[in-house]
């Protein structure tokens, strides 16, 4: 994209900073306009504005958050000097109150609450919204069932401003979930009226259109290109942001990113690569924050149903051939958390480092008594949505896994498509990063290691034993029974690094550079900015 084409579509709206000032004319409504106005430019954008869409990709899940309310949210703690989500402290978001008994919790309404079309928020949106959440099926139903959400029956209308959750079972995940961004409130009323028989939950208008309470609502969305947000003035679910207009433009050269970062031209930023983020921190002119993922990693998968990684030889013989440390000093610069080479028994906890390092000879040994001495042709998928970090990782690994005969061919998948063709789970070969949304190592592992999970468990791995101790960490984690629930997240912990369907590479950082103006940034287990907190100096 060149300069002159972002600023002129930039200033219409914002007064673009790279404009000729007047200096006999001073107009406070233009410096006002500028500070009330978030550019933001990253790689890729959304497919899809509703988080109960299918495949909508993890840019999705950012117009979600902001546009749509939950029942609850988190509070805030700090960590590293950066406030950081609190796990276990929550707050009231659409709910005014939450009374959570033996086996269910009740929420009281904002009475002032209204959807951004003016209607009032009521009970029936709620249970219509949930009961929607463990219907539509794929991730948002799954999400749902993580936390014991199963059953429209479980939402049930006290009267018109309260809501009652019935809890299928005791399930410490259970109120954690409601404030993901799954069991967003949608407006009941304009969705049925846009719905069709064959599309009875109102998924195609959605799907291009909010229809929430939340703080912001789109005005404008070119798939690819650009999405314009506009603050809810009326939104009561906390205090009203200072942010007015939201202008996030797709950007997919990363030096063009960082022009315009460095140039001004651009607020925020956070799919640089991370060289850039390095050299750009060092020259202090920016605000960089760098933070762990939570409960998350960069992982290679295997499709374990078909040869040749059906062969837990094989697997093996990949994991000792992954330049690790080649990929923490080139691609990650050190901005992330090495996953490899443990020395001893890992904690109970997730993500952590497995026992495999770079050994090609140990890697070849391998590959022969699996009986491919010779290696084998394959493909290496990523999503071109992420590409700074995928495609020279996946290069990396191109040219190591060659040294034990595995030749590979880069398969580049765009990344409107790209959490689709993963879920086909036909892939034989693919990195990918998962961040659970709930910081437990139970969760993380009922998602993508369960048997039963049919979305990102993307490598078909089937293990009783894997589910047992699944199970049986989360029943004994509901139940305060410690030394059972540590037997058991042991227990998954070492048979996922016996087996090795994927391969634990790091612990990815989440890197965000902005302007010295810019402040309020708040780190959140969705990885997304969420612009009710953010102002612009």
């Amino acid at each position: 994209m060149k300069r002159r084409d972002f600023l002129k579509s930039m200033t219409a709206v914002a007064a673009g900073s790279a404009l000729p000032a007047a200096p006999a004319v001073f107009s406070p409504a233009r410096a006002q306009s500028r500070q009330e106005t978030l550019l933001i430019v990253s790689e890729s954008g959304p497919n899809n504005i509703d988080i109960h869409g299918v495949g909508t990709n993890v840019p999705g899940y950012e117009v979600s958050w902001n546009c749509y309310d939950r029942l609850i949210s988190h509070g805030m703690k700090t960590v590293g000097g950066v406030p950081y989500y609190d796990r276990d402290k929550f707050k009231m978001e659409l709910a005014d109150d939450m009374s959570v008994g033996d086996m269910s919790a009740t929420f009281k309404l904002k009475k002032k609450a209204t959807f951004q079309d003016g209607t009032p928020v009521t009970a029936k949106d709620v249970k219509w919204s949930l009961d929607r959440a463990v219907t539509v099926g794929g991730f948002p139903t799954f999400q749902m069932k993580a936390g014991s959400l199963e059953k429209p029956e479980q939402f049930v209308v006290v009267d018109d401003n309260t809501v009652r959750v019935d809890f299928l079972r005791k399930d410490r995940l259970t109120i954690p979930d409601l404030a993901v961004i799954v069991p967003a409130i949608y407006n009941s009323g304009l969705v049925k009226k846009n719905a069709t028989e064959k599309d009875p939950w109102g998924m195609e208008y959605t799907k291009q259109n909010t229809a929430g309470s939340g703080a912001y609502r789109v005005v404008k969305w070119t798939a690819g290109t650009e999405v314009v947000m506009e603050r809810n003035d009326n939104w009561i679910g906390g205090p009203l942001p200072k942010i007015k207009r939201v202008i996030w433009r797709m950007v997919p050269s990363a030096g063009n990113r960082r022009a315009l970062l460095e140039r001004g031209d651009a607020d925020i930023s956070y799919e640089l690569p991370n060289k850039d983020f390095v050299e750009l921190k060092d020259a202090g002119k920016l605000n960089i924050t760098s933070v762990p993922f939570s409960n998350g990693c960069q992982y290679l998968g295997m499709n374990v149903t078909k040869p040749p990684f059906d062969n837990i030889k094989v697997r093996q013989a990949v994991a000792y051939a992954i330049p690790y440390q080649k990929i923490v000093d080139a691609v990650l610069f050190g901005l992330g958390k090495p996953l490899y080479g443990a020395t001893s028994e890992p904690p109970l906890a997730w993500p952590v480092a497995h026992k495999f390092t770079t050994d090609i000879a140990k890697a070849r040994a391998l590959m022969a008594e699996a009986g491919h001495p010779e290696g084998f042709d394959t493909t290496l998928s990523f999503d071109l949505g992420f590409a700074t970090v995928n495609e020279p990782l996946c290069v990396l690994v191109q040219e190591s896994l060659a040294q034990i005969g595995i030749k590979c061919t880069i398969n580049k998948i765009p990344g409107a498509t790209w959490r689709t063709e993963l879920n086909k789970k036909t892939l034989p070969l693919y990195t990918n990063v998962f961040s659970g949304w709930l910081d437990y190592p139970e969760y993380f592992f009922f998602w993508c290691y369960h048997g039963a999970n049919s979305i990102f468990n993307t490598m078909s791995y089937q293990s009783k034993e894997m589910d047992a101790f699944i199970d049986g960490a989360r029943a004994a984690a509901a139940s305060g029974d410690t030394a059972t629930y540590d037997k058991d997240v042991k227990g998954f912990l070492d048979t996922a690094f016996t087996d090795i369907p994927r391969i634990p590479l790091f612990q990815p950082y989440s890197n965000v550079a902005m302007q010295k103006n810019v402040s309020g940034y708040q780190y959140w287990f969705h990885r997304r900015l969420d612009y009710r907190s953010m102002v612009k100096a």
